[in-house]
C-alpha cells in the first residue's frame, strides 16, 4: 500500500480494506479486482452469478500511514488529497459497520487531510454512515464522489449524489467519469431532472419561490447543480479485458460544461485510446494510409497502432497505443484542476 500515488488527482490513497462487487460497466475492467483477485489471489471479486465475494482489512501498520501524513500536512502547511478507497468501496454494504465506524474515526483523527471517498453507491452513503455515526456531524475534511460512466449512471448516481451532499454537507462533491463510456450531460433540468431537482443543493426547494443558489452564486438556470469537481478518463487493459475507446467530444463536452458553470475539471489520462494529434511522432504509423469506418470488428491494426470500428457517426481517428503513450491532453491542453477546500 503505497504512501504517494500516480493518480493526478490525489495524492495519496489509503485502502482500509481490498474486496468489492461489480455493480455497473465501470466494473467490467476493474483493476482492483485484476490485481487483488487475478494477480494476488488476496479476495474473491463479487459479481453477477459469483455473490458478493470477500472483503479483507489491512493490516494496523498500514491504517497508521494517514496519521504520519496527517502530521507532515500539519508540519508543512498543505492539506493533501487521500483517495479512499482505491481497491474497494467505502459504502460497500457488504463491509462490517465496525470498519466503517473505525475508517470514519480515523478521518476525524486526521483533519489536515482532505479524504475523497469515491462510491459507485452513492445511495448508500446516508444510511451507512448513519448506521455507525447517527450522532455525529460529517467529517468537514471529507469529500464525496460518485462514477458516471455514462448518462444512465449519470441519472442515477448524480441525484443520489446531491441528496447526500444536501444532508451531509461534505467538504465538496465530485464526479468520476472514468472510464468514461458515452456522452454525457451534465447541465440542469435538460440532461438529469427535466422537471426540475427535487431540492437545490443550497437548501432551497423547487417551487421557483426563491432563485437557486448553487455552486455560491445563482445561475439561471444553473449548471452541474451541486457539482464541484468533473474527473474524466479513459479506460486502460486489465487481463483479459480490452479497453474500449471513448469519444474525444465526450471529454470536450465534459470540459466545456465544466468551464461554463465554472467547476474544476480534470482529465486524468485517455487510457489505452488517444486522438491522434496525442500520438508520439516517435510511434510507427502515426498517420494510417486509410480512413477507417465503422464495421464489424472492434480494432484494425495499423502498423504497431489500431483504430477502432465501433459505430461512431462521425468516425474521428483515435487509436491504441497503451496508457504509457496516450498522455493527458486534450487539444493541446493539460486540464489538471482540483476544487479550493476550505480551511475552516
Amino acid at each position: 500500500m503505497a504512501d504517494e500515488t500516480l493518480i493526478s488527482w490525489a495524492d495519496m490513497t489509503f485502502n482500509p480494506w481490498v474486496g468489492c462487487t461489480r455493480v455497473s460497466p465501470a466494473c467490467d475492467g476493474c483493476y482492483a479486482a485484476h490485481l487483488m483477485e487475478t494477480r494476488m489471489g488476496r479476495v474473491q471479486w463479487g459479481g453477477p452469478g459469483v455473490g458478493a465475494g470477500t472483503r479483507d482489512r489491512t493490516s494496523a501498520a498500514n491504517w497508521r500511514k494517514p496519521i504520519a501524513w496527517n502530521k507532515k500536512a500539519e508540519a508543512d502547511g498543505t492539506r493533501p488529497f487521500v483517495f479512499c478507497s482505491s481497491l474497494a468501496d467505502v459504502f460497500d454494504n457488504e463491509v462490517p459497520n465496525e470498519w466503517r465506524a473505525d475508517l470514519f474515526d480515523l478521518i476525524e483523527q486526521t483533519p489536515n487531510l482532505i479524504w475523497l471517498l469515491l462510491t459507485k453507491r452513492p445511495q448508500n452513503i446516508v444510511k451507512l454512515y448513519e448506521q455507525t455515526h447517527d450522532v455525529l456531524p460529517w467529517p468537514k475534511n471529507a469529500a464525496i464522489g460518485t462514477t458516471v460512466e455514462d448518462q444512465h449512471r449519470a441519472n442515477q448516481n448524480i441525484t443520489a449524489l446531491i441528496k447526500a451532499k444536501n444532508t451531509l454537507k461534505p467538504a465538496f462533491a465530485f464526479l468520476s467519469c472514468e472510464p468514461l463510456l458515452g456522452p454525457i450531460d451534465l447541465e440542469y433540468p435538460v440532461g438529469i431532472w427535466p422537471e426540475g431537482p427535487p431540492i437545490c443543493c443550497s437548501g432551497i426547494g423547487s417551487s421557483g419561490e426563491q432563485s437557486c443558489g448553487c455552486m455560491g452564486r445563482p445561475t439561471d438556470p444553473p449548471l452541474i447543480w451541486g457539482i464541484d469537481w468533473v474527473i474524466a478518463g479513459g479506460e486502460t487493459d486489465q487481463g483479459e479485458h480490452k479497453a474500449r475507446p471513448s469519444h474525444p467530444d465526450w471529454f470536450r463536452y465534459l470540459r466545456d460544461q465544466s468551464a461554463a458553470a465554472g467547476v474544476a475539471f480534470h482529465l486524468k489520462q485517455w487510457g489505452e485510446w488517444t486522438p491522434g494529434e496525442n500520438v508520439p511522432s516517435s510511434v510507427r504509423g502515426k498517420r494510417p494510409s486509410a480512413h477507417f469506418t465503422a464495421g464489424d470488428g472492434w480494432f484494425e491494426s495499423v502498423t504497431n497502432m489500431s483504430d477502432p470500428e465501433d459505430g461512431w457517426d462521425d468516425e474521428p481517428d483515435v487509436y491504441r497505443i497503451g496508457k504509457k503513450l496516450t498522455g493527458r491532453l486534450l487539444d493541446g491542453v493539460l486540464h489538471d484542476a482540483r476544487p479550493e477546500v476550505s480551511n475552516g
